[in-house]
């Protein structure tokens, strides 16, 4: 099959640093797999790390978290897709991911895609969907319908930011601050929903005070080391703050004083540690995809890279490097007929 690999840590600048393969073909699917043609893919920074850090000894690593496809075929226990369903999913960061044409991946985090939305529109949802809803509603346990109060959503222009935006509109009735730097990120929050846009190039906790309105969650996707003074003041007593950077040095005993709390989202755990409730992130797909055929919802896609090979999704790669994506790149197909 076509895929595109890597198996050296390379520098995005190295024409290199990802690889056009023919790999073999993944086994029959067993236990609850599918087996899934990919039609699209998205670029995550996760994909970025592990290029420049996770080392392959030489190996092929397949990277990809995020794909819209055809199942093909699934495994003996499968029971909630057949062969033809068009799904989407974000895939496991223990297994060889979705830059390949077959990948296998275990149903339970796999949802059927959105109707309205092309393979390409619905390849930019998963990865970011289930961490901003695991975010939303499983660390800072929002209740859906929630009002009275703010949420801060400190990068709403990220892929996670967007959604997250959208889902807090969507599903509660809390009003929704995001965090923006230029005009055209500024525009993008407003455009998705949020009710206010701050800037965190400037003095944050001044910004959202000045609003008026107590802010019993903070949800950062990007800086938190940067932003954590000023996060710490923005909490409302009791409040909960919910990260997805990786592990850092923060000054946790300032949330004491206000009794409020620290909590990390980490999408691949429920996969990686096979809990009891894995099914949960089909479950939040399936939602995703409603809300998305409803217009609830929209594709936070934003930049087609073309089709899927080794120079489209590097080029992926170095606009995630640079921090100043907007929205999330997919490319799509493999260039030859299906």
């Amino acid at each position: 099959m076509k895929a595109v690999a890597y198996t050296q840590c390379r520098p995005s600048s190295d024409p290199e640093a990802l690889l056009d393969l023919e790999l073999p073909d993944p086994p029959a699917p067993k236990g609850r797999d599918l087996l899934v043609e990919v039609r699209a893919v998205s670029v995550n920074p996760l994909d970025a790390k592990q290029r420049g850090r996770a080392d392959p000894k030489g190996e092929p690593k397949i990277l990809g978290f995020d794909a819209a496809g055809v199942v093909r075929a699934v495994g003996p226990e499968a029971r909630m897709f057949s062969p033809g369903n068009e799904v989407f999913y974000a895939g496991a960061v223990n297994r060889p991911g979705s830059n390949a044409r077959l990948q296998l991946v275990d149903e339970r985090i796999v949802g059927l895609r959105p109707a309205r939305l092309d393979f390409a529109e619905s390849a930019a949802l998963p990865l970011t969907s289930i961490t901003a809803w695991e975010a939303l509603f499983d660390r800072l346990r929002i209740p859906h319908g929630a009002s009275g109060g703010a949420l801060l959503v400190v990068g709403g222009a990220g892929g996670v930011g967007s959604m997250a935006i959208q889902l807090a509109r969507a599903l509660t009735g809390l009003t929704v601050i995001a965090t923006a730097s230029r005009p055209e990120t500024r525009e993008w929050c407003e455009g998705l929903g949020a009710h206010h846009v701050v800037d965190h190039a400037g003095d944050l906790a001044a910004q959202v005070k000045a609003l008026g309105v107590p802010v019993p969650f903070i949800f950062c996707t990007t800086q938190t080391e940067r932003h954590w003074r000023a996060i710490c003041d923005i909490v409302a007593p009791q409040g909960l703050v919910c990260a997805i950077d990786e592990p850092m040095t923060l000054e946790v005993g300032r949330l004491k004083p206000k009794a409020a709390g620290l909590v990390w989202e980490a999408m691949f755990a429920r996969i990686l540690f096979r809990t009891a409730d894995i099914e949960a992130q089909h479950q939040l797909l399936k939602e995703v995809s409603r809300l998305a055929d409803a217009g609830t919802i929209r594709s936070t896609l934003t930049r087609r890279l073309g089709p899927i090979s080794a120079a489209a999704l590097l080029e992926g790669h170095r606009l995630v490097e640079e921090g100043r994506m907007i929205g999330k790149a997919v490319a799509e197909g493999w260039g030859d007929p299906n």
